[in-house]
């Protein structure tokens, strides 16, 4: 039961990965609107600490490291840190935690917090065995998009209706200690695996069709290979594209939020784009766009599915109809 009289205190456990996190934050909006004044805590892995932060009805992000962690838990240092975040998520009694992300390795943190625990049921969770640990449980449609099925979660268990409005991602504008020269345009060509890529010519034609606009072409990385790849599709686009150097998931969020128009492979970046309401196209090589489509308040559009990598005219054909929604 949640409090009466006072605005009530929750735990928000969603760590991975970064598309994943931004996905949640329409329910942030939501819980806010909801519940004024609630007192909202995330639980993160630290390097997208960043995109709840940049939520102004995030009270507290408290970054977690497990990637690194788990790889050195014998070292004092790592049980030092691990006991730390213990000590964080144990200050103080939650009306509600939360957990977003429905696996064992998120639950063997929220169980850590003191507050009752809150998240879907043996039937729609992805691992069935970390619902054992909620004492709430709610059941949503796993056919349904990841920003539907979080909002749906949050009001399930907060007491209001499932929103059926647009998603409301509530991100605060951003500030960055590096912008590219505007008007510019952003293209995300990098991916955390080789069956999501996209040929490397097609993006060089993108670069040509974001100069003829007369915009900059930014090429954003993230990796030393991720880099080689940018310069080579900079150098080989035959115009004056921009790599920028290396960007905090904050200053690649600024970026974004003021480009003129987005095309990126599925990965959190091009969602955190349509987060800022930018015009964005998803390219997908790998997998169908459907259950983690890009999603956002602007005009997106997804491409490609499972063995259907998307054409050059197709995506073309889509930045031709985003270009009348680029203001």
């Amino acid at each position: 039961m949640l409090p009466n009289g006072r605005p009530p205190r929750i735990l928000v456990v969603k760590t991975t990965s970064m598309g994943d996190v931004v996905h949640a934050l329409p329910a942030i909006s939501d819980i806010a609107r909801a519940h004024p004044g609630a007192l909202i805590d995330w639980l993160v892995e630290a390097p997208f600490a960043a995109i709840p932060k940049a939520h102004p009805a995030v009270r507290r992000v408290m970054p977690i490291a497990w990637r690194k962690w788990r790889k050195s838990l014998g070292r004092p240092e790592t049980r030092a840190a691990i006991a730390a975040l213990r000590a964080d998520l144990q200050a103080e009694r939650y009306d509600l935690i939360i957990d977003f992300q429905g696996l064992l390795k998120s639950v063997m943190w929220a169980v850590q917090a003191h507050g009752p625990r809150a998240g879907y049921d043996w039937q729609s969770i992805r691992e069935p065995l970390a619902s054992l640990f909620y004492r709430h449980k709610a059941r949503v449609s796993r056919e349904w998009h990841a920003v539907v099925r979080n909002r749906a979660l949050a009001a399930d268990h907060l007491g209001y209706a499932r929103p059926v409005d647009a998603p409301d991602f509530g991100l605060a504008p951003p500030v960055s200690s590096w912008q590219p020269p505007e008007p510019y345009a952003v293209l995300i060509p990098c991916a955390s695996r080789p069956e999501k890529l996209w040929p490397e010519d097609r993006w060089q034609h993108l670069a040509r069709r974001i100069r003829g606009q007369g915009w900059t072409p930014v090429i954003l990385w993230g990796s030393p290979a991720e880099q080689a790849l940018a310069l080579r599709l900079a150098e080989g686009s035959g115009v004056d594209a921009v790599v920028p150097p290396f960007l905090s998931v904050a200053d690649a969020g600024s970026v974004l939020a003021s480009a003129r128009l987005v095309v990126g492979l599925d990965t959190g970046f091009t969602h955190f784009a349509a987060a800022y309401a930018r015009p964005t196209l998803g390219i997908y090589c790998d997998h169908e766009p459907g259950l983690a489509g890009v999603t956002g308040s602007g005009h997106v559009r997804s491409y490609g599915g499972k063995g259907q990598v998307p054409t050059l005219a197709e995506v073309e054909a889509g930045f031709d109809a985003a270009l009348v929604h680029t203001g």
